[in-house]
């Protein structure tokens, strides 16, 4: 997507601040030490942010706020859906690996859209954070950024929470499955 179509329309606007207003409150205890005023205000600075979390809101992810970094001033923003975003499904990891299948192939990657809606692909690090906050992806997965010497070799990586525990895995980057999507960050 062209940068000069990252602009909400002022109903977009009033309405992403109102499911993001309603969600903080629901969620607080995501981020017991913040306050919306202070989250609203500095989302209202940058519009472009807000239209990449309508965009996030748009495929499914249910963004809520999950930090704020004290050193650079940023609220952190994740997926908070309880699966995979449906909206993001059915991908495979990257262009690469879309363009290596002969057929079948999948309409998009997570590398394409995270980059086309202004977010970036969770970290396994940032995924296990997310799982601190609640149970994500009992029946879906989700990629997560890969290394570069696991994707030199042709493998991408994804997790999903059974059992209790968080489960990391490694398939082919050109594999893509109803039930894995991505899950993403942004920092406003």
């Amino acid at each position: 997507m062209k940068n000069e179509n990252r602009k909400l329309s002022p109903e977009q606007h009033e309405e992403i601040l109102r499911t993001l207003k309603a969600r903080f409150e629901k969620n607080i205890n995501r981020h017991t030490e913040l306050e919306w005023v202070k989250v609203q205000a500095k989302l209202e600075t940058y519009p472009e942010k807000l239209w990449s979390l309508n965009e996030m809101e748009r495929t499914g992810g249910e963004p809520d706020v999950i930090g704020h970094d004290k050193k650079t001033d940023e609220y952190i923003f994740y997926d908070c859906s309880a699966e995979s975003p449906k909206g993001r499904r059915s991908v495979c990891y990257d262009r690469e690996a879309l363009e290596s299948r002969k057929e079948h192939k999948p309409k998009n990657t997570a590398i394409d859209m995270t980059a086309d809606m202004g977010i970036d692909l969770l970290s396994e690090e940032q995924y296990r954070e997310l799982q601190r906050l609640g149970n994500f992806d009992a029946k879906s997965s989700s990629w997560v950024k890969t290394p570069a010497n696991i994707r030199k070799l042709g493998g991408a990586i994804f997790c999903d929470r059974r059992y209790d525990t968080v489960f990391v895995y490694h398939n082919g980057a050109d594999s893509y499955y109803a039930a894995r999507g991505f899950r993403g960050s942004l920092r406003v």
